[in-house]
């Protein structure tokens, strides 16, 4: 029977945040990490009572599905106490967070998302991304309107369309059950992680073969060394057979610390904006999921489409123009060039070069002279034949007084 034979968590401020927003908890079967937003003033709070709520599912469970029921239950019960907090104490307004959440239950894993926290499952040394974002551009990407590289760019990127917070009642949470087996190994983390570490890189941690904590401790470390400009949590899990299990539960982040918020000194509440969520730094925010919210970021998206069409028109008018005014100016030059050689039976004087490029001839006849090819001598006929390169047309119609005067010599 697979079950939890290790687990981890690590959480960091990272490098341009004052505080941490983060959270993240490493229980006996609960694992979760949450993503707090809102400000300064919110989103170490938001992060906090979610997760402090949450882990009040972490107990036995008959069967995966009423794990999974009661995963779900505790992000709604986190919701309502969100929203309650924000009612009695407005200065919280617009604080929300993220959830990623797992319970293992012998061979079955139960899931709860709702957010940009990933979930991944490595199996195998193959790693994969078992969450969908709640994004903007997670829609863009899934409608086919941009590709998945793309997405990484967009400046609409930290755009979420579902949290939990004060504004929906019944948020739409992501549930599912998914087989786990021994080897398994699962990893739940913030976007402070996947923003900075490739999925490559994570992949190369998570198959190290070192222990869930250290682990832990280098995919923070990478992130840091990445320049971690947001919070980062990652909460590992190991996944064995009948193996005693000597990990205690483990809290990480702003649920670590006790709970503390008030009113901010000269906060002026004319200025809340109720619907947004802001990160200080990263300018993350939360937009209801409205249809004309949708249609006004599309509409962007769509212009900044058609100003990367029109600069790339620009870049190849340029680049066709570059190539014509240079082919121009070197045909130019090439008719100052003269040579003497052959036309027909005659010797004629060239302008250009004897050179060809392709069909298109770099020279033409200036001049047929009344000279007979095979009057020439012998020496004097091989180099016309061969062509004879002139300075200037003064050179080589000086080229040609010289070869009649040899038939009279």
């Amino acid at each position: 029977m697979a079950t939890v034979s290790h687990s981890a968590a690590a959480s960091h401020v990272g490098k341009i945040r004052s505080n941490n927003q983060d959270s993240g908890y490493a229980g006996r079967s609960l694992f979760v990490v949450a993503d707090g937003m809102g400000g300064h003033a919110g989103g170490d709070v938001a992060s906090s009572i979610a997760t402090k709520r949450i882990i009040e599912a972490d107990k036995p469970y008959a069967s995966a599905q009423d794990a999974e029921f009661a995963l779900q239950a505790a992000l709604i019960g986190a919701n309502a106490q969100l929203a309650e907090t924000v009612f009695e104490h407005a200065e919280l307004t617009g604080m929300g967070t993220t959830v990623s959440a797992i319970i293992v239950l012998e061979n079955e894993v139960a899931i709860a998302h709702i957010g940009d926290s990933r979930i991944y499952l490595l199996r195998e040394r193959e790693l994969s991304q078992i969450t969908i974002d709640h994004t903007f551009v997670q829609r863009l990407v899934d409608s086919g309107r941009i590709t998945e590289a793309e997405a990484m760019v967009h400046p609409r990127r930290s755009v979420l369309m579902r949290v939990l917070g004060d504004v929906e009642a019944s948020p739409e949470i992501d549930t599912s059950i998914l087989a786990t087996i021994a080897g398994d190994r699962w990893l739940l983390c913030s976007d402070g992680l996947t923003g900075v570490v490739s999925h490559t890189a994570i992949a190369s941690a998570l198959a190290s073969g070192a222990n869930a904590q250290d682990v832990a401790d280098l995919l923070v470390k990478e992130s840091l060394d990445g320049g971690a400009p947001d919070n980062v949590t990652v909460v590992i899990v190991d996944i064995d057979d009948n193996v005693s299990r000597t990990d205690s539960p483990v809290v990480v982040g702003s649920a670590a610390n006790p709970l503390a918020f008030g009113e901010e000194p000269g906060r002026n509440r004319a200025l809340r904006i109720p619907a947004l969520r802001l990160h200080p730094v990263r300018e993350t925010h939360f937009e209801p999921d409205s249809q004309d919210y949708l249609s006004e970021l599309i509409e962007e998206d769509a212009r900044r489409a058609r100003r990367r069409k029109a600069t790339w028109l620009v870049g190849v008018i340029l680049l066709v123009l570059s190539i014509v005014t240079t082919t121009v100016l070197g045909y130019q030059w090439t008719q100052t060039r003269y040579f003497v050689g052959v036309d027909g039976s005659n010797v004629a004087i060239y302008q250009g070069v004897q050179q060809d490029i392709g069909p298109i001839r770099l020279s033409s006849v200036y001049e047929d002279t009344d000279l007979v090819l095979d009057d020439l001598r012998v020496y004097d006929r091989q180099q016309v034949e061969q062509t004879i390169n002139a300075g200037s047309l003064a050179d080589a119609l000086a080229i040609v007084e010289r070869l009649k005067g040899a038939i009279v010599e």
